[in-house]
């Protein structure tokens, strides 16, 4: 299902109101029902703009000002399970530790109603998974991009559904990534703390910002194996928050090295080194079971990676 477009240009009557308060009088017109609130989350996601640039609920709209409102599809009414092989890390009646291909969407969105990691989990499972988050992420905890592969966890019980969330939003959770970037840090290693949010022109992008814009965003690295003459380095990631693309911003725009293979920040075409995919690895993740019992998982490191441990 394709996305709805609105696009608005503000009369004078509405001059200095707040955009969240005009919008769903403009919206109601064109028979969209939205309340307050929702329209809330959507400017803050960056599904609204107001002269092609990303703004926050409170900005005064001024009279010409285009408003642009792209509606998020649907949900689906039912989420089917297909049988998609799956590699399993462990899995018990509270949770199921999988290391995700690279390629596979965690849930179903625009442009990719099914061969999910949902739709596999959903058929794996028998359907035995927490119904506490969205309709359309049933057990789903966290993400990982499309064409990052590695560790992911979700939750089949909901006891498992609350503490997993808990700790992801609370930061008691473990991640490490391998990330193999086009260049080589000029540090050996470091730590990147910075802002980072929707980019202010290309909302299909995240952009390191100027505070207070943006919400913390903090990385460790450190190389483990790099080769100057070739200009490829591979990383440790060690990431303390969840931002959207984080590793990716951060090594494209606080270290100058693009990671290989990133169609969004590195653009390969002008990589020296061919990549057939995004060499980004969820090499590692911990975290407390329900039990109370920490765990540990490590998601075997990807053939296409081989070459640069050396």
């Amino acid at each position: 299902m394709s996305q709805k477009v609105f696009q608005f240009v503000v009369e004078g009557a509405s001059l200095g109101q707040r955009l969240d308060r005009v919008l769903p009088g403009m919206l109601e017109k064109e028979g969209v029902s939205i309340s307050r609130a929702v329209i809330q989350d959507w400017i803050k996601s960056g599904g609204v703009s107001v002269n092609e640039l990303g703004v926050k609920p409170r900005h005064a709209v001024s009279t010409g000002d285009l408003i642009e409102v792209i509606l998020p599809d649907e949900k689906p009414a039912e989420l089917a399970g297909e049988m998609i092989d799956l590699e399993v890390l462990f899995e018990d009646d509270d949770v199921i530790v999988i290391n995700k291909d690279p390629g596979m969407v965690v849930h179903p969105a625009s442009g990719n109603a099914d061969g999910t990691l949902v739709n596999a989990l959903i058929h794996h499972t028998g359907g035995n998974l927490s119904k506490l988050a969205d309709s359309d992420r049933p057990g789903i905890v966290h993400r990982l991009d499309k064409d990052t592969s590695g560790c992911i966890v979700a939750a089949k019980s909901d006891r498992a559904y609350e503490s997993l969330v808990a700790q992801f939003s609370g930061r008691e959770t473990g991640k490490e990534y391998l990330a193999v970037t086009q260049g080589v840090p000029t540090s050996q290693s470091g730590t990147l703390k910075t802002q980072i949010g929707r980019h202010p022109v290309n909302r299909q992008k995240m952009a390191i910002l100027e505070a207070p814009a943006g919400k913390e965003a903090v990385t460790d690295y450190r190389i483990l194996h790099a080769d100057e003459a070739a200009k490829w380095a591979l990383l440790s990631c060690v990431i303390h928050t969840g931002r959207t693309h984080q590793i990716r911003v951060h090594l494209k725009e606080g270290l100058h090295c693009p990671i290989l293979g990133d169609v969004i920040y590195g653009q390969p075409k002008r990589q020296v080194i061919e990549s057939t995919r995004l060499m980004l690895h969820a090499w590692k993740l911990s975290f407390t079971h329900p039990s109370g019992v920490r765990m540990s998982f490590e998601a075997p490191i990807p053939e296409s990676f081989q070459r640069f441990k050396q």
